[in-house]
């Protein structure tokens, strides 16, 4: 299996950019990690292994990068106010750097879908929300989707602009809210320990509520929060997207 990684400086981020991709041909798909991972956290956890089928057959290629924002927020190391900064300029990161990264290393302009677990899901979605010009589709796996609970009860506006529950409610009719209408966001989620699929449930209700094709998965209680289950699901999933 083909294998790079790609490393740059970057204004947007309080670390230099990483980023690793698998494959040579395919749909591109980006793939954020857990809170705490990295650009490699799904390669040991043998996520790519996984999905070793569809990339060997050149039908997908996988690019992940570091959790950057979501190490922040787990790490409690800093405000929420420094910490929903940094959240929303990952987003720009992903926006302006990584996205024209992959669309150069497929060269095309093809559009691409964006998969994670737990916080991972909610960049996932978060990314499709706010760029459907150029991501066409989101797989949340296990998601976190309200990160409000590291706030201690103070908002701020790059955490609101960055939170799809939060400000989807309230967009106006326009050019994002009609190509939004044209993808697809897939939540999937166990009923197992450590799971929580009204997260899920939630978040389905409010891209809903705006007309956003979407779809709730519940796995059942067999399935926990866990790898085994992301292992079992994204294959099955990008069979399908991709």
């Amino acid at each position: 299996m083909r294998r790079d990684s790609f490393s740059w400086r970057t204004h947007r981020l309080p670390c230099p950019a990483r980023v690793v991709r698998w494959g040579h041909y395919g749909a591109p798909v980006l793939l954020f990690p857990t809170a705490g991972g990295d650009c490699e956290e799904a390669e040991r956890h043998g996520l790519i292994g996984a999905l070793g089928g569809l990339i060997d057959a050149g039908r997908i290629k996988v690019y992940s990068v570091d959790s950057v924002a979501g190490q922040h927020w787990v790490g409690r190391q800093h405000s929420p106010e420094y910490c929903s900064r940094v959240q929303n300029l990952f987003d720009a990161y992903i926006h302006e750097e990584v996205g024209p990264l992959i669309r150069n290393d497929c060269a095309s302009d093809i559009e691409i879908v964006t998969a994670g677990a737990s916080i991972g899901a909610f960049n996932a979605v978060a990314t499709v929300c706010r760029h459907p010009d150029r991501f066409r589709a989101a797989l949340g796996m296990s998601g976190t989707y309200d990160l409000s609970r590291y706030l201690n009860g103070r908002s701020n506006d790059d955490f609101y602009f960055s939170s799809p529950l939060h400000w989807l409610p309230n967009l106006a009719e326009g050019w994002q809210l009609d190509a939004l209408r044209r993808r697809m966001v897939v939540l999937a989620s166990g009923a197992g320990r450590w799971e929580d699929i009204g997260e899920s449930w939630r978040l389905a209700s409010t891209l809903g509520a705006r007309g956003i094709p979407n779809r709730v998965d519940d796995w059942g209680p067999r399935y926990d929060h866990d790898w085994p289950t992301w292992l079992e699901m994204l294959p099955q999933y990008l069979a399908r997207l991709a």
